[in-house]
């Protein structure tokens, strides 16, 4: 048995993610021992990227329509530059995320990912990291940003880009194994 057997674990994408970014911390995941769901806008399947290039198709296992932050353990939101920009425009993955906050899951975020997280008005006095060319957007809605490989705020995990998934991966596993995070604010 595994440190999450028992947990499952929401990864909210749609087309334009980046592929690893999604494929690596859904492995470690399992791996461990979580059930895996990849929530998207739409059923069928979403397009993943490596980099500016098209990778591979995801089926989709859960719509946003069809889920409720009560329903998991923790969230991963991973990048790519379409990815979080599409998210964060539909009300519903919004809500969806906020509700993370609310109900003290951790949440674990990398590269572009923070957008949404920005969108959901969850940062506010917490420190984080993302991609570079986001920070100012993240400063913008409250956020302390650092320029560092992994970073963990009361439950919150983000990271930079790929080159930091070995450290992003293991963080997010620890935080779903603590569980809820009394303390985390929304």
């Amino acid at each position: 048995m595994g440190v999450l057997t028992g947990k499952t674990v929401a990864i909210l994408a749609t087309d334009g993610f980046e592929q690893v970014e999604l494929t690596e911390p859904m492995e470690k995941v399992k791996d461990a021992g979580a059930e895996v769901h990849i929530v998207s806008l739409a059923s069928g399947e979403i397009q993943g990227m490596q980099h500016a290039d098209k990778g591979d198709k995801f089926p989709v296992d859960k719509t946003v329509d069809e889920v409720s932050a009560a329903d998991y353990n923790g969230l991963i939101l991973p990048g790519g530059v379409l990815n979080p920009d599409t998210l964060r425009a539909n009300a519903k993955a919004v809500q969806f995320v906020r509700d993370f906050f609310v109900q003290h899951k951790p949440v674990s975020a990398i590269c572009h990912g923070p957008w949404l997280l920005a969108e959901a008005d969850v940062l506010k006095g917490r420190t984080i990291t993302s991609f570079a060319s986001i920070k100012t957007d993240l400063m913008n809605a409250g956020a302390n940003w650092v320029d560092q490989e992994v970073v963990v705020d009361q439950g919150l995990t983000t990271s930079r880009d790929p080159d930091d998934l070995e450290a992003f991966c293991k963080k997010v596993v620890e935080e779903l194994r603590e569980g809820k995070h009394e303390e985390q604010t929304a």
